[in-house]
């Protein structure tokens, strides 16, 4: 298996949360890339329609699921109190927009044996998989039933133990990249921190550990970028924030505008949103919480009504902002526009 698996050089990262649109994967597909759907979220009977919507266009896609954190889904005591003492933090926010907020709910593993046994019955040429890794049954399956499987990784012990449960391909996510964090297991003991690494030279390190092919992603906006991270040995590039405010993506408005406006001068990397680490623009929600607690989807699902009610007032301030380190080099128009330009100035895609 080469990265000819991919027939292209650009990825477009699956993007939860409603950017990562039939339409817009379909752009991707017709503008010579490869687009992931994105399963998180959504029921299954919404991820299937996609999936016939794309399948009767005729593009080629893959299909991104959210590993289930067993863990979260069944805090300890402790844990559960920082979840509410967090969801008293949260009262002055709901105020501002005059929502409730819900209680703890802590049994949401996104439908994952529903989606793993849709995509069983009705397998997609790729199926990608982020904040952690399927069994190796699981993984086993997948590939019976004709899929190639990509795991996300953030550091070489992740990417040895996805290679272990048999992945095919692995997608080496830089803390660089807008959205959520893949990461799964701490950096190994004595490796130097991803923080520490561009994203080509985490490519590298990763691509000496393994033999497996690899998409690098975070960080990567321009043919420059592209070039670097092919030169250390990517198969492909992943992209997301580069897409965010193509025409075609189904992000809010108001976060395309976000990535435009001189308002914002920063990202970080907070849990504030959802309990799991994610890169966003700083805002005064990112600011206001910065020890916001680990517990996903736990505050996803806290933080929901606020966010809703934030993008229905027109206010950036408290909606989740994702956003790579990149993002200032973000252009509006269409997926076709933003492919070319990426492909015009690179000397190896």
């Amino acid at each position: 298996m080469t990265g000819a698996i991919f027939g292209t050089r650009i990825i477009a990262a699956p993007m939860a949360g409603g950017t990562s649109t039939p339409q817009f994967v379909q752009a991707v597909a017709e503008s010579g890339g490869l687009g992931f759907l994105a399963a998180g979220y959504k029921t299954v009977e919404a991820m299937q329609a996609e999936m016939r919507e794309l399948r009767s266009a005729g593009a080629r896609f893959g299909m991104n699921v959210f590993v289930p954190d067993r863990a979260q889904l069944n805090p300890s005591a402790p844990a559960v109190r920082e979840l509410e003492d967090y969801r008293q933090s949260l009262e002055p926010d709901a105020r501002r927009y005059g929502v409730s907020l819900p209680g703890l709910r802590l049994d949401d593993d996104d439908l994952w044996q529903d989606k793993v046994d849709a995509l069983l019955e009705d397998p997609v040429e790729f199926v990608s998989f982020t904040f952690g890794l399927p069994e190796r049954d699981e993984v086993r399956a997948l590939k019976r039933a004709g899929s190639a499987v990509l795991a996300t990784v953030t550091n070489t012990a992740e990417a040895l133990l996805a290679v272990e449960r048999g992945a095919d391909l692995l997608a080496v996510q830089h803390a660089s990249a807008g959205g959520h964090s893949g990461a799964f297991l701490p950096p190994a003991g004595g490796a130097a921190s991803p923080g520490t690494l561009t994203t080509a030279e985490l490519l590298a390190s990763v691509r000496a550990a393994v033999g497996v092919p690899l998409v690098a992603a975070g960080g990567i906006m321009d043919s420059a970028g592209l070039d670097a991270v092919l030169a250390a040995g990517a198969s492909a590039a992943q992209l997301g924030t580069a897409f965010v405010r193509s025409d075609e993506s189904g992000a809010r408005q108001l976060h395309k505008d976000a990535l435009a406006s001189p308002r914002f001068t920063e990202t970080r990397l907070t849990r504030a949103f959802t309990g799991r680490q994610a890169r966003a623009l700083a805002n005064s929600f990112v600011l206001d919480h910065g020890d916001a607690p680990e517990g996903y989807p736990a505050i996803h699902h806290l933080t929901a009504p606020i966010r809703a009610a934030a993008a229905a007032a027109g206010d950036p301030e408290r909606l989740n902002l994702w956003a790579g380190t990149g993002w200032r080099q973000a252009s509006e128009g269409p997926v076709a526009a933003i492919m070319a330009g990426l492909l015009a100035g690179s000397a190896l895609a």
